[in-house]
């Protein structure tokens, strides 16, 4: 099993913060010789549909020297796990999480935004002073 993101638990109460129960930690998913480990799996009753809403969350603290690279590497997880959940798990929306200070540094330049357009990239922002969601992406 892969070890835990440093902003692992923060991302984790934060959404608790917000309502959500978190179902799965982490979501391990099989897809024939392959098994993946997304960081969060979670959800919270909508009260007007009556109905679950079901998010699973992958965090990226972007801690190496390349953010770039990085950066790569978590777009292209997060393109791999999406695939495995949409033959896994299909009602699951799929999250990356971010520190908001990585995010006003570097998610806001022009590769970056492009990357997110491009492939649809669904995004948590994260304050980890606070321990609290500042934003929803999609």
């Amino acid at each position: 099993m892969p070890a835990k993101d440093v902003f692992h638990q923060i991302v984790k109460s934060a959404l608790e913060k917000e309502g959500w129960t978190i179902t799965d930690d982490p979501l391990s998913l099989q897809l024939e010789d392959d098994q993946v480990f997304i960081d969060l799996g979670a959800e919270r009753l909508i009260a007007a549909q009556r109905d679950n809403e079901k998010i699973a969350v992958e965090i990226k603290s972007f801690l190496a020297p390349s953010t770039l690279s990085e950066f790569h590497t978590a777009v292209g997880q997060f393109l791999n796990y999406r695939i495995v959940l949409r033959e896994k798990q299909p009602e699951r929306i799929l999250y990356l999480a971010v520190n908001l200070e990585i995010y006003n540094d570097f998610f806001t330049r022009r590769l970056p935004q492009l990357s997110i357009e491009e492939y649809k990239l669904k995004l948590i922002i994260f304050d980890s002073v606070q321990e609290e969601i500042v934003q929803w992406t999609s």
